[in-house]
């Protein structure tokens, strides 16, 4: 497997003795903390004005590194113990061989298992994680296609909540999602692993006004359904087949009146007991696949 990347370029005369390294490299491996990119990296799971200045992210985990597009992919960086761990299971593990495969065609840099336990964010690092590129969404990207199915979430904290509703709505079959300006961030980690890879491929675009956008949704024939417990019908009842937007508030406040104005109908999901909300994932999941359901012809195309 060569390491095509991020090496440190020896001359003829790197091999005098005491020509020194790049600083926190042992035999082309970072062993450092204080290491720039190890820093670098580290800043970006961590700071949401990093990610912002630098139009990064990060992603970790197997299965996040082997969907990534590669157009996108700015950075590999892999444990010492991952890439032992490959080779040594390659011939029997098909994840392990498709890593390799595709660690042999990109550029990659290897650090010490410590360090890599420092740059990743979560508990029990996997040993792969890239540095991304964000990609760049529309706002036509999302309305693309015959009766486009659109979520519009106003400042939805939980950043799982809204990586589920991301990774619920690729499956459901929608063509993306519209982001007030208090949502969490969709670039932290935590969100990015609720995605489960739907990061890459399911178009999202964070809005200035949620007012504008309902206008301009109006003007292209989507219809507005706001997601509200003091819905008029039940969340069944509206027919969903034609361009359709729902509306998704806060956790604990819902919608803003102001917001659920401008919706073309109220809906409501339900409740048995003395559940008075849902969480508002399950609640963009249930609205989701109801609509799914009425367009089922065209959902088992794909």
């Amino acid at each position: 497997m060569a390491r095509r990347c991020f090496q440190v370029k020896e001359s003829a005369a790197d091999t005098r003795p005491d020509v020194r390294r790049a600083p926190g490299m042992e035999n082309g491996m970072i062993t450092s903390l204080s290491n720039s990119r190890v820093k670098n990296v580290t800043a970006l799971n961590r700071k949401a004005k990093e990610r912002k200045s630098q139009e990064k992210y990060v992603v970790e985990g197997v299965r996040m590194f082997l969907e990534a597009p590669e157009g996108e992919i700015e950075e590999i960086y892999v444990s010492a113990g991952f890439e032992e761990g490959c080779r040594k299971g390659a011939h029997a593990d098909p994840h392990a061989r498709a890593c390799l495969d595709r660690l042999d065609r990109l550029p990659f840099e290897t650090v010490s298992d410590e360090v890599f336990s420092r740059m990743s964010d979560t508990q029990t690092p996997q040993g792969i994680l890239c540095v991304m590129r964000k990609r760049s969404w529309t706002e036509g990207d999302i309305l693309a296609g015959n009766a486009p199915l659109v979520m519009v979430l106003e400042d939805i904290q939980d950043p799982g909540n809204l990586g589920t509703i991301l990774r619920t709505g690729e499956g459901a079959g929608i063509g993306g999602i519209f982001m007030s300006p208090g949502c969490a961030d969709i670039y932290n980690p935590k969100t990015i692993r609720s995605t489960m890879g739907s990061i890459y491929r399911v178009p999202f675009v964070c809005v200035s006004s949620l007012e504008e956008t309902a206008a301009r949704l109006h003007a292209a024939g989507v219809r507005l359904c706001a997601a509200h417990l003091q819905g008029s019908v039940v969340y069944t009842e509206p027919d969903y087949t034609s361009a359709t937007a729902f509306l998704i508030g806060n956790e604990g406040n819902g919608l803003r009146p102001e917001t659920a104005a401008l919706a073309d109908c109220r809906i409501r999901i339900p409740m048995a007991g003395q559940v008075e909300s849902l969480n508002a994932a399950m609640a963009s999941g249930i609205l989701m696949y109801e609509a799914a359901r009425q367009r089922k012809g065209e959902l088992c195309k794909k």
